[in-house]
């Protein structure tokens, strides 16, 4: 059954006596009608734009993310209070941790949220509304923020609006920025092996050899365990990327040199590159190495890891190997994102007469 529960309202005692054949429960103390896609069509029609209605117990639940990691929202329960700034409520930590969302998620959204609810402090959360969330988005549009900065604000708004406390579609009306399109930033070959021999340490030098030489990303690289390259077959198991999914990526010769070497010197006993005291190694470690190596090649560009999976999709597209393959080298779901490095490939240039010549 559809069980209609709200409180006394004669705008709605009205509509829901206009709905076919409803009944009423004692034992439940609502109003009632049978389940079918009619009579939930019925009830949207009826009272469509008149109040809100949760259609969470009639849809299939999106899948809790099972595969994050162990989610710890007690460093923000436990932190000190600060007089006069306003917390997030516990039912958003609880909905986060019970949803199992990944930890740098869970950071995003509280601090987006808290940014939020401070801007309104002396304002009721319940008594926020869509023009509300409005006045605050123009203030970050005002302060130059970027599209994405201000989706991440929206997402984290709506989050406990639509999901802690239930209410479905309840900021459907609004208006997101449009995504920005950037062509990837990429450096040449040249560059990339000037960075290599410019590096000395043999760990540092595996680093950057498979971030370039395997396109992989930042996390993934730091995921990476023992077993996953499997030099017979010379290919890289890349475990729970993004999205949650795993696939396989070329191992490169040269590469597999180096890492034969760094693995006798620096014997590592769980993952691939591990810290000082066996741990995982860091994300701002990586980053380093790879600024450092940019900085003695003397490339001008802002150099990230990012920026070599990039470069290892354009110089295979450019060397004339298929996107199809390209994308499943670079775990894209869609062949629509591998399609952005056409954009930045020289392939697409140099078939070009140009003009002046």
């Amino acid at each position: 059954m559809i069980g209609i529960k709200f409180k006394p309202d004669k705008v709605i005692q009205a509509l829901i006596k206009s709905l076919s054949n409803p009944k009423w429960s004692e034992t439940y103390n609502m109003v009632y009608t049978p389940n079918t896609n009619e009579n939930l069509k019925e009830i949207s029609n009826v009272f469509s734009g008149v109040i809100w209605i949760n259609y969470n117990k009639f849809f299939t639940n999106k899948p809790l993310h099972t595969n994050n990691d162990d989610v710890d929202v007690n460093w923000f329960r436990n932190r000190p209070k600060v007089m006069g700034y306003r917390i997030c409520p516990e039912e958003y930590l609880l909905k986060l941790e019970l949803k199992r969302y990944a930890n740098n998620t869970v950071r995003i959204y509280v601090n987006f949220f808290e940014m939020f609810i401070n801007h309104y402090k002396n304002k009721d959360l319940h008594a926020l509304d869509e023009r509300d969330i409005r006045a605050f988005l123009q203030i970050l549009i005002h302060k130059k923020m970027s599209n994405s900065y201000i989706n991440q604000a929206i997402n984290a708004i709506k989050f406990y609006y639509e999901i802690v406390l239930g209410m479905p579609n309840r900021f459907y009306e609004v208006e997101r920025p449009r995504r920005e399109y950037k062509l990837p930033k990429v450096i040449s070959k040249e560059e990339i092996l000037e960075m290599i021999n410019c590096t000395n340490n043999i760990k540092h030098k595996s680093i950057i050899k498979l971030l370039y030489g395997s396109g992989l990303r930042n996390s993934e690289l730091l995921n990476l365990k023992i077993n996953d390259i499997d030099s017979k077959r010379m290919l890289i198991r890349v475990e729970n990327a993004k999205g949650k999914k795993d696939r396989y990526t070329i191992l490169s010769e040269n590469a597999l040199k180096d890492l034969r070497i760094y693995y006798k010197e620096w014997k590592p006993k769980d993952y691939l590159f591990e810290g000082a005291k066996g741990n995982k190694y860091s994300s701002e470690s990586v980053l380093r190495i790879v600024k450092n190596a940019a900085l003695k090649a003397r490339i001008n560009s802002n150099v990230s890891p990012h920026i070599l999976r990039h470069s290892f999709a354009t110089h295979l597209l450019e060397t004339g190997t298929d996107l199809r393959q390209i994308q499943v080298l670079l775990g894209h779901g869609s062949s629509k994102t591998t399609e952005i490095y056409t954009y930045v490939a020289t392939k697409t240039f140099k078939t070009i007469k140009n003009p002046l010549d």
